[in-house]
């Protein structure tokens, strides 16, 4: 019997985008007259279209091919939009494919969305057995599993709560503990580390990866490649809706950041365009040497500044913006945000257009290619901002002090990072 559990073959998903005619402004009796009219033409010819009515086609998925074997944990990768959770939604049978098909042996337990299949009128407790019931749990295995579940999810204190007053942290909590207890054959998710805390993330990659060694399979999406590579033996690459690559972590992973490498070392969107919600927009991010020039390389001996744009509409101090700083092999540095300072140097958020600067010091980063992904979330429990990298640059070593350093260590110091360190002698003192 083949260990092939799931086949895709020829996947395509269509969808139509229906566009608004282009005047700003549409009074009512212009709405009831070009209804009408539609009306009439439609019964003069059934199968005629609205000639006003503009549309067109978007292959969000367009002949997607690959096979998971019984035990993969398979990382889905790729930039925003490329079609992952399009792919994801039709696996997880929540929407049908265009054309294709796919063939899956075994129960699938789903994560896509933070709080999928609750109802926010019912408690913490009564929505583990209706998620558990539809995610296919019997009573009997809901309840063997329940205090598992609650003591996963953290959530004992508010277990009789309606979870319409939970935080999102503890939607994604309780969501993530009724999925992966489920013991399916096949777990897919989607991004769930994107939201909670650092604790409850290496939780969620602790449970996934006793999943994988128990020989079931994961689907795993997320833009934190560390956490694809870590937790991932194979990956697959999407782009524009189709497989670019696929076979080992390592090379697909390797092949996505070269992929991205023609970024620069600044971007900007305009304000339709730009990443973000009602409440704060993200304008642009970009790295400026000390002689505020943006040329992607530079020296390590000068400070670099990571400037940031942009616009918003309240001032809550529960928002954090920052950014990621990525190796060139995708591991995540560092996160910083405008929080890592004592409450009286708080940074404020103004209504309006922001700018704000963050330095990175000198003689701290070692030599090679970079990479920012900008983040913005609130009190980091869910995101706002969370994009793939955006900004690359290049670091040249050139901060050692002594001569001796570059004699006897070349161009590049092991690691990832290249501080200078103080030293000092110690004297002994006979006992």
């Amino acid at each position: 019997m083949s260990d092939t559990v799931i086949r895709v073959e020829n996947l395509s998903k269509k969808y139509i985008i229906g566009h608004q005619p282009s005047e700003r402004y549409t009074a009512l009796r212009d709405v009831i007259a070009n209804r009408a009219k539609g009306l009439a033409q439609r019964l003069r010819n059934p199968k005629s279209k609205l000639q006003n009515l503009k549309s067109e086609e978007f292959w969000a998925l367009k002949d997607v091919s690959f096979e998971v074997k019984q035990g993969d944990r398979v990382g889905i990768i790729g930039r925003n939009g490329a079609g992952k959770s399009t792919l994801l939604k039709i696996l997880s049978r929540i929407t049908e494919p265009t054309t294709g098909r796919i063939k899956i042996k075994g129960r699938v337990a789903s994560l896509l969305e933070v709080g999928t299949g609750f109802h926010p009128e019912l408690t913490g407790r009564e929505n583990i057995y209706l998620n558990g019931a539809i995610l296919g749990m019997s009573k009997a295995e809901i309840k063997r599993k329940f205090d598992e579940i609650v003591n996963f999810a953290e959530i004992e204190k508010f277990l009789d709560t309606p979870v319409k007053r939970y935080s999102s942290g503890m939607y994604v909590r309780l969501a993530f503990a009724v999925a992966a207890h489920l013991e399916p054959e096949i777990l897919i998710v989607d991004e769930v580390l994107a939201v909670g805390d650092t604790a409850f993330q290496q939780k969620c990659i602790g449970k996934m990866e006793q999943v994988g060694r128990q020989g079931r399979t994961v689907l795993f999406v997320s833009h934190n490649m560390q956490a694809i590579q870590s937790l991932c033996g194979k990956a697959v690459l999407m782009e524009a809706g189709q497989v670019a690559c696929q076979g080992e972590v390592q090379t697909v992973v390797s092949h996505y950041l070269t992929s991205i490498s023609k970024i620069g070392s600044e971007i900007r969107w305009t304000i339709s365009q730009a990443p973000g919600n009602e409440e704060i927009k993200l304008l642009a991010i970009r790295v400026r040497s000390e002689d505020g020039n943006s040329y992607g390389v530079y020296s390590s001996k000068q400070h670099l500044f990571i400037e940031l744009e942009f616009i918003a509409t309240i001032n809550s101090p529960a928002l954090c913006i920052g950014f990621d700083l990525l190796s060139q092999d995708g591991v995540t540095l560092f996160r910083s945000y405008q929080t890592d300072v004592s409450p009286d140097c708080l940074l404020q958020i103004n209504i309006g257009q922001n700018s704000w600067r963050c330095t990175i010091p000198a003689s701290l980063l070692n030599g090679g290619i970079y990479y920012l992904c900008p983040r913005i979330g609130r009190h980091n429990m869910y995101w706002i901002v969370n994009l793939d990298p955006v900004i690359q640059f290049e670091i040249i070593l050139d901060h050692g002090i002594s001569p001796l350093w570059n004699s006897l260590n070349g161009r590049t110091r092991k690691g990832m990072i290249a501080p200078i360190l103080k030293w000092s002698s110690m004297q002994f003192t006979e006992a």
